[in-house]
């Protein structure tokens, strides 16, 4: 088993210092603290067809849209690379039965979600169905870190479970872009990281290849093409009414990598120097600060907010997301005649699927489109935070089944 780079545990302890003290700041002091985070840094009515009736910048926004679209660019690098790579992940029939796993947990926290919210919701403001998308995604720095204390920090089941953490945050922001657009949907706008993409990777994206000169092997190698693609794309996306921090996604596919994968946030890949590497390496150290500042900015746990809504929330992490994973990893494995990753057994498979049952990052993001405001986004966001128990629990576990 390769080894992680511990930047992934720097991540997951700056997230949770930024919820700590956002959670002290708002529980003490609520009125300062909303007032911080919606402070208005911009509030200007723009053309409708550029983005509706204004655009209003504030400190939340600016972490939630602009920021958080580098740390799903990087942690979205990752599972490109395992899809193309020589020896990746998910190349060929190796991405079935992870995809089974997403996709079972996808529906499995889905149709609990709403059985539940229609059996025992009693927010007057609830509508049918209303944030079916805010439990799909699964926490990915902080279930690393918890899946690391329960596997050890060889074992290949943390492949499979930042694999499947990764991917149904990805799939998830963008089912909620397309259920909940921001401004109503203007895909023409998409034709803008389209066609940044593919100028970008005409004129300087493609990869080297024998036989190319030295001018154009160091063309390739160059950052700052891809900076404004990302910029272009990031326009565009947003402008879309599609979320914000999917902007650089698009932009994935046209930056030169390496040859063959080395495993996801592997600690070997350091020590390479292609552009979407050297672009990843950049982003290490102020990923850490983006993702204490999103704690800060989305995770003031509000102690005194608990609803119906937070039990719906737990239902659907901690019953429908583990059941609907197994059983779609293990349908996944049936229909295709896979065996299960080299050195995971069921009971590893179990364990990985308790500990998606944590979910923040994502299903925050999904708290304030999908859900309306007040009391039951705040019960929700208490339901998240609460969900993060599940990683305890999975640690006690553990020992109990035994390794």
């Amino acid at each position: 088993m390769y080894r992680v780079s511990p930047f992934v545990r720097r991540f997951a302890w700056a997230l949770l210092g930024g919820i700590a003290l956002a959670t002290v700041w708002v529980n003490l002091w609520p009125g300062s603290y909303y007032d911080a985070i919606e402070w208005r840094l911009i509030d200007r009515p723009l053309p409708a067809w550029i983005a509706g009736d204004a655009v209003v910048v504030t400190p939340m926004a600016i972490v939630s849209d602009v920021l958080m679209s580098l740390f799903l660019f990087f942690v979205g690098k990752e599972l490109w690379e395992a899809l193309v790579l020589s020896r990746g992940a998910l190349a060929g029939r190796r991405a079935m039965l992870p995809a089974g796993a997403v996709l079972g947990a996808m529906l499995g926290s889905v149709l609990v979600w709403l059985l539940y919210g229609a059996r025992f919701e009693t927010a007057y403001e609830a509508t049918a169905g209303a944030g079916w998308p805010v439990p799909i995604g699964s926490e990915i720095v902080i279930g690393y870190v918890v899946g690391r204390r329960v596997f050890g920090g060889g074992h290949p089941a943390l492949h499979l479970l930042l694999l499947t953490t990764i991917a149904s945050n990805i799939l998830g922001t963008l089912i909620l872009g397309f259920a909940y657009p921001a401004t109503g949907l203007k895909l023409l706008w998409l034709l803008l990281p389209i066609l940044a993409c593919g100028l970008v990777y005409r004129s300087y994206g493609r990869m080297p290849v024998a036989g190319r000169t030295e001018l154009a092997r160091r063309r390739a190698m160059v950052l700052w093409p891809y900076v404004a693609a990302g910029i272009a794309s990031w326009i565009g996306v947003a402008a879309s009414g599609l979320p914000a921090e999917l902007g650089l996604l698009p932009v994935l596919v046209v930056i030169p990598h390496a040859d063959r994968a080395f495993g996801l946030f592997a600690e070997a890949e350091e020590f390479l120097h292609d552009p979407l590497n050297r672009l990843a390496h950049m982003m290490v150290r102020p990923l850490a600060l983006v993702l204490f500042l999103f704690g800060l900015t989305r995770g003031g746990i509000d102690l005194q907010a608990y609803a119906p809504t937070t039990l719906t929330v737990l239902a659907a992490l901690w019953i429908g997301k583990p059941v609907g994973l197994v059983l779609g990893a293990l349908l996944a494995a049936r229909l295709f005649r896979l065996p299960m990753p080299a050195g995971v057994r069921i009971r590893d498979l179990v364990l990985i699927a308790v500990i998606s049952g944590m979910g923040f990052t994502a299903p925050v993001l999904a708290i304030d489109t999908a859900l309306p405001g007040g009391a039951m986004s705040e019960a929700a966001r208490l339901g998240l935070a609460i969900s993060l128990l599940a990683g305890p629990f999975a640690l006690g576990l553990s020992r109990i089944i035994g390794r």
